[in-house]
């Protein structure tokens, strides 16, 4: 995957080629939240696009949530992933092949509270926008 293009958000960009560089020993933890980096297909132009993100887990399967720091759109990511669910991820050192699904319904309120224990600024996140903010579980290949 060596034409990836990764975020074009200065601090996230920084923080995924720290991530890469390190194999995986440097970036995963952020601002004491786990981080993976997701990789997906550009749904217009077919370009490999790679950000970093906070994880949970639910069981065998990790979650995402696409907070977008509450802006009125959804992540260039996700919206990605809807067209193409066939992600890469990185979680420290491991690099896997995955399926990504929005969650929805009691699952996504479940998980929901599961990713705001994690990191709280999410339901900050909530009350700046009128969309539902998505809840992704990532499922292994």
């Amino acid at each position: 995957m060596s034409d990836v293009t990764d975020s074009p958000i200065g601090w996230v960009n920084a923080h995924v080629r720290r991530y890469v560089e390190s194999g995986g020993s440097s970036g995963h933890r952020w601002s004491g939240t786990d981080t993976l980096l997701l990789t997906t297909r550009g749904r217009r132009t077919g370009l490999l696009r790679r950000t970093a993100l906070i994880y949970g887990r639910d069981d065998d399967r990790l979650v995402v949530v696409g907070s977008n720091g509450g802006k009125e759109h959804h992540p260039d990511w996700y919206l990605n992933l809807q067209h193409d669910g066939e992600v890469r991820v990185q979680v420290g050192a491991e690099i896997f092949d995955a399926r990504a699904e929005t969650a929805s319904g009691a699952v996504r309120e479940r998980l929901w509270g599961v990713m705001v224990e994690i990191f709280p600024e999410y339901d900050r996140f909530r009350t700046r926008t009128a969309r539902e903010i998505p809840v992704v579980v990532i499922t292994p290949r």
